[in-house]
């Protein structure tokens, strides 16, 4: 029996090859478009094992950056299926406190320079959301800048969780509630008669925004750590067991595919 020779011949069982995109296409013939989610959040998980294993003599900071590069690519995925909102979480609170600076402020400027690639094209409605507050001052306004530069737009809408935990934003939404009514000469008694669910949900960092729909991780983990908690009351979930950085569109296709299987019942 005859064999294939390495190289070109058998270039068609490459993910870029003829396969891949007929998979592509089937995929996105499964996907029932009239059941898409509004709202896809990303635990983009896996950069530092993806950097061990492909860059051992390196440091974490080629994780990271190919993490980046992944991120951007979702972005456009997202866009091009016909998605309204997508939330990247790039650095949570926990991150800053167990990190030493050797390690965080690389990150900081690979994140930075994800929020001004995102923000070039003038396509995307950037919106950075976190605790900005604990960062650097200079990377902080980096970052406010780029996404500032992006208000005008009314294409997909970006959030990019920078510095943010799910008990920081809880915490942050209670903060600016409780100094709103202050401001209006409600006390503390008549607040507690009187408070309603969507007062908070008014006060979060995705206030207006709809709730995410689908909420995918990938690294294998499979739990929220924190990430959107008051919003993901009613989420699906998807977890997948690539890295981060080798998240192909197959996967996410996979994804949107499951989603758009469900039935959604909202807590019923």
């Amino acid at each position: 029996m005859a064999t294939a020779a390495a190289g070109g011949s058998r270039s068609w069982l490459r993910p870029s090859g003829l396969l891949y995109g007929a998979y592509e296409r089937r995929l996105l013939d499964e996907i029932d478009r009239s059941r898409l989610p509004r709202h896809v959040a990303v635990l983009a998980d896996g950069n530092r094992r993806w950097a061990r294993a492909n860059a051992p003599d390196g440091t974490l900071a080629a994780g990271y950056e190919a993490g980046a590069r992944r991120l951007e690519d979702f972005v456009r995925w997202c866009d091009e299926i016909g998605l309204q909102v997508v939330t990247l979480w790039v650095l949570s609170t926990d991150n800053l406190d167990r990190a030493a600076d050797a390690e965080v402020l690389p990150l900081l400027d690979i994140i930075v320079r994800l929020v001004e690639n995102l923000a070039r094209p003038g396509r995307w409605r950037i919106q950075v959301v976190g605790a900005l507050d604990l960062l650097p001052a200079a990377a902080a306004a980096n970052l406010r800048r780029a996404a500032d530069a992006t208000a005008g737009c009314d294409g997909l809408h970006v959030n990019v969780a920078v510095s943010y935990g799910g008990r920081h934003e809880l915490r942050d939404a209670f903060r600016s509630l409780l100094a709103d009514e202050a401001a209006k000469g409600t006390t503390l008694a008549e607040l507690a008669e009187t408070l309603e669910i969507d007062q908070i949900a008014d006060h979060l960092y995705t206030a207006g925004q709809p709730d995410p729909d689908l909420i995918i991780r990938t690294s294998g983990e499979q739990r929220l750590s924190g990430f959107l908690m008051w919003q993901s009351a009613h989420s699906e979930f998807y977890f997948c067991e690539a890295l981060w950085p080798d998240f192909r569109r197959v996967d996410f296709l996979r994804a949107l595919r499951s989603y758009s299987e469900r039935e959604r019942r909202f807590g019923r």
